[in-house]
């Protein structure tokens, strides 16, 4: 019933050019918004009446994010923030209590990339450097944000999850590896920090950033292919498709959600895909 109404009222005044308010005073930390995903979650946000860090390494595309939310009249603050350093997003969340007088949402989409390589020629810095912008991100994100969201009577924590890992992917066994202890986090902390009205969920997107693009220009076909392995028969749009769930998960309207895993994908992740390279024979031996 509480949803039904949400969207009607909500979908009420965005008819009457009303601006939009599912996260009106609220203060979100998104790590990785200057670009892909990481943006269309910050614009959503803004959209929606919050205030947002946008928490960014690359200080260019982190910055102009910051500058298009102030153009829709949102609150924005840019700080660059690599966060394979716990150092770094400390700082980001002290920031942004310092900037906007509390944190309320923390989103971590952030990673950084590894060589797609065969499990056996994956190294173990290629698997620190995952576990450190994946796993330890989000552990020393959601720990500096723990006492903030707790001082606030409560809060909600997005961390970003992947159908690679569920179908094992070719190639990513580093990032596999990663992206299923984030699962194991996100249900940990569900379990154990609900009792402070701290929400804590898991979203596995999939949609039309640039490394889909990218393999779109280079493989004629790769578009269609992969739209038809969807059950809705198309690719998702970042902003449109992907930024409304997690505004979903951070607004009231998921306030008795917790410690889901929530699949934003077309339906991919029924059939799943085949990631084996074509140029790796069924046996080396």
């Amino acid at each position: 019933m509480f949803t039904y109404v949400a969207w009607e009222i909500h979908s009420n005044n965005n008819k009457k050019g009303a601006a939009m308010s599912l996260l009106r005073g609220q203060v979100a930390l998104i790590t990785g918004a200057g670009g892909g995903i990481g943006r269309s979650v910050a614009l959503s946000f803004a959209k929606q009446g919050a205030s947002v860090v946008v928490a960014e390494l690359d200080e260019a595309s982190g910055a102009a994010v910051a500058e298009e939310l102030k153009a829709l009249g949102a609150q924005a603050l840019f700080i660059r923030t690599d966060v394979s350093s716990k150092a770094d997003i400390q700082a980001a969340i002290d920031a942004a209590v310092t900037h906007f007088g509390g944190l309320d949402i923390l989103v971590n989409n952030a990673f950084a990339p590894t060589p797609n390589v065969l499990l056996e020629e994956k190294t173990d810095d290629m698997l620190e450097r995952t576990l450190n912008s994946t796993v330890w991100a989000a552990w020393w994100s959601m720990k500096a944000a723990f006492p903030h969201m707790q001082a606030r009577g409560g809060g909600k924590i997005i961390n970003f999850y992947s159908i690679d890992t569920e179908i094992g992917a070719w190639l990513h066994g580093d990032y596999n590896t990663a992206k299923s202890a984030v699962v194991g986090l996100t249900r940990s902390a569900a379990s154990e920090w609900g009792r402070f009205n701290i929400r804590v969920n898991a979203i596995a997107p999939t949609a039309m950033g640039a490394t889909f693009h990218k393999l779109a220009e280079e493989n004629p076909g790769f578009a269609e292919m992969s739209a038809g392995l969807r059950p809705l028969g198309r690719c998702g749009e970042p902003e449109e498709d992907i930024g409304p769930v997690v505004v979903f998960l951070a607004s009231e309207m998921s306030r008795f959600v917790t410690g889901e895993t929530l699949h934003v994908d077309g339906g991919l992740h029924l059939p799943g895909y085949n990631s084996r390279p074509k140029d790796i024979p069924a046996r080396e031996y």
